[in-house]
């Protein structure tokens, strides 16, 4: 983190009232307050009851694929490790070690047996239990009767892998991650069930790119959520899909919003084509869906690819986007035939996405007036973005 953050009361920070406006009918509702997007002190605030309360996207578990794989991550000042045990389970701990508070992990590497604190070299297991305290009762002593190793054991999070998206629950306070899902899984069964999922390969040559923006994380995904910005930010995917084609989604119970198309085209190379999921209802080939799963993750569903695009938040104003690419089975994925398909694939939504930073940057700016309510909504276009407003605004008070 850039700043220092106070966790001053919010009552303090800003005008709850204006919290309270949010969560009107969208027709005379204003969005969230500057403060929400500008102050340091609000971030702290909102770091506890929107990042840590919630089921938050850290990471990947494509990015650690055998035992031993770790890495570090740092939540908004909270320093992380993720790693994967010799199950090949992906578990999450707090990036600290019990004995003087030295961060254990501040690389990616792959580890053999241990986690090993650099300082003192107390280590532990791939289920963080203390294992090894050297020299602790003395020089070559390595044991001592007035220590209790077992209270003294890495600090695990809350986690869950799904869809390959690592989601961790810091303060363990919200529902069970299946239920919390369920909502948006039971929308999708028309389109993908559990073996679909399990078909999806993440893709090694055109499978990840990130982008550094300068704008607070909230504006990627309320700009995310609708397709009014379509024909002046996106024209040429306007001619492709145009935002007559394009429907609202929004998910209760409040957990996930975001818009659908009616005109997806397979990208084609020649003859060749991606594969495509085998239990897509025959009625909506065409149909592609786009959907914010609130706090962090943004997800592209198609016929034949998904992307995870998820959110880094690194300062008030300054995010980094994690694009992560996804193709049904191996042959898609990584074949050396697809791979120039692959190759585009990855350029066209890159595109998109570098086109959005001029829109979500220009937000950023305009928080700066101290004349802005909070704005106001489009009773037929905004109902995405206004609902996940209201998700914020609930999840504050």
């Amino acid at each position: 983190m850039d700043q220092d953050l106070k966790n001053l009361p919010l009552s303090e920070i800003l005008d709850i009232e204006k919290l309270n406006n949010v969560d009107k009918p969208i027709e005379v509702a204003n969005g969230l307050p500057n403060e929400c997007y500008t102050n340091n002190d609000y971030l702290a605030y909102e770091r506890e009851k929107v990042f840590f309360n919630k089921w938050t996207v850290i990471g990947v578990a494509s990015s650690i694929p055998n035992p031993g794989d770790a890495k570090p991550h740092n939540l908004l000042g909270i320093p992380l490790l993720i790693v994967r045990d010799k199950d090949l389970k992906v578990r999450v701990f707090h990036n600290v070690c019990s004995h003087r508070g030295f961060k254990l992990l501040d690389k990616p590497c792959t580890i053999k047996n241990l986690i090993r604190c650099p300082y003192h070299s107390w280590s532990y297991d791939f289920d963080g239990k203390l294992v090894a305290t050297p020299n602790i009762g003395g020089l070559n002593n390595h044991q001592s009767e007035k220590f209790d190793k077992i209270k003294s054991n890495l600090k695990e999070v809350k986690t869950k892998v799904w869809m390959d998206i690592i989601f961790v629950n810091i303060n363990s306070n919200e529902i069970e991650f299946d239920e919390y899902i369920k909502p948006l899984e039971n929308r999708w069964l028309k389109f993908i069930n559990k073996a679909d999922f399990e078909s999806l390969v993440h893709s090694n040559d055109y499978g990840y790119f990130s982008l550094e923006v300068k704008c607070n994380w909230k504006f990627a995904i309320e700009n995310y959520c609708e397709s009014y910005h379509l024909p002046t930010i996106h024209p040429e995917l306007n001619k492709v899909s145009n935002i007559n084609d394009h429907y609202h989604i929004q998910g209760l119970p409040n957990r996930f919003a975001g818009q659908g198309s009616k005109k997806y085209e397979q990208p084609m190379k020649g003859n060749q084509k991606f594969n495509i999921f085998r239990n897509w209802d025959k009625t909506m080939l065409k149909n592609s869906e786009y959907i914010a799963l609130f706090p962090n993750v943004m997800i592209g569903l198609h016929i034949d690819h998904l992307y995870v695009f998820w959110l880094e938040p690194l300062a008030m104003n300054k995010t980094k986007e994690h694009m992560q690419m996804y193709y049904v089975g191996n042959e898609s994925a990584n074949g050396e035939d697809l791979k120039e398909l692959r190759k585009e694939n990855s350029r066209f939504w890159k595109d998109v996405m570098l086109e959005d930073i001029n829109a979500i940057e220009g937000m950023q700016e305009g928080r700066s007036s101290p004349v802005y309510n909070g704005g106001n909504f489009s009773p037929v276009m905004d109902q995405p973005t206004h609902q996940f407003h209201k998700w914020v605004a609930n999840s504050l008070i």
